[in-house]
């Protein structure tokens, strides 16, 4: 919802951050990229600590995906796109997706 306030001019909206749809990154497993590419990429693009680089690496590789992080649409897209970028550079086939939070 969004919250009203008034000024000398007239009526503002606020949004607050329960407004804006939320995205998960999610990561998914393959048989080619290295775990090491992954704690990387994790580190680096989603700006994880080591131990939760290695924890989300862990889960992707035992489980098949795993969340990477959680973002507005445009940031979430953004960031599919920079892994795939990454991935493609060091020529490895790791997939990204988005699903709603």
């Amino acid at each position: 919802m969004s919250a009203h306030t008034r000024t000398g001019t007239g009526t503002t909206t606020k949004h607050q951050t329960g407004d804006i749809p939320r995205y998960n990154v999610v990561m998914h497993n393959d048989d080619y990229t290295t775990m090491e590419f992954v704690v990387e990429l994790l580190r680096e693009l989603f700006h994880k600590t080591p131990d939760e680089a290695t924890r989300i690496m862990l889960d992707i590789h035992n489980n098949g995906q795993a969340v990477c992080g959680c973002y507005t649409y445009e940031i979430a897209e953004t960031k599919v796109l920079q892994a795939h970028h990454a991935a493609r550079q060091a020529q490895f086939p790791l997939r990204c997706s988005i699903k709603p939070a």
